[in-house]
């Protein structure tokens, strides 16, 4: 018999996949959205763990309504559905919900952002906050970061407001 203490094992994200699904079309028919959606793999390289295994890839005449204020509607709604479904949070990162193309466009450019701030602040020696984001967001700008020497990143705040803050990675020398 196991321990009281012992971890529960997780299950994998394909045994999500239907119920994901199911609740999907729920929603989207309850809130009379013109919208459907498919599921599939990535296709992203094995080596590659930060990108997800699955993508629900939205389509219809509504997509644009899920991709005002930034895809904040797109980011609840993906939020809400793996919750809802009781997905392992260790396993969020796995699936991804995207609408043309948003969040690979969204990577890039967060990619170029991270790397011209981290140039400013390799510039002017002084930290350098950007705007707040998405946990998944973030993450992406750490990782694109995590190789410089010259810099270090952190998260900042709480709630909608957490933001990454780059900083020199070390403090710039006293004049005397």
């Amino acid at each position: 018999m196991a321990s009281p203490t012992a971890p529960i094992p997780h299950r994998p994200i394909e045994s999500h996949l239907a119920s994901i699904e199911n609740l999907l079309r729920e929603v989207i028919r309850a809130g009379k959205f013109e919208l459907s959606f498919t599921v599939h793999k990535s296709g992203a390289e094995p080596a590659d763990f930060e990108a997800p295994e699955f993508i629900v890839e939205f389509t219809g005449p509504d997509s644009d309504l899920l991709l005002e204020k930034n895809g904040a509607v797109l980011d609840a709604l993906e939020s809400v559905i793996l919750k809802a479904v009781r997905l392992d949070e260790e396993l969020f990162g796995k699936i991804a919900f995207d609408c043309k193309d948003w969040r690979r466009l969204r990577a890039e450019e967060l990619r170029m952002i991270a790397q011209m701030a981290a140039e400013r602040v390799l510039e002017t020696g002084d930290p350098f906050a950007l705007n707040p984001m998405t946990p998944r967001e973030r993450r992406i700008v750490h990782l694109v970061l995590r190789d410089l020497p010259n810099v270090r990143t952190e998260s900042e705040g709480k709630g909608s407001d957490r933001r990454v803050v780059i900083h020199p990675a070390s403090p710039p020398a006293r004049r005397r």
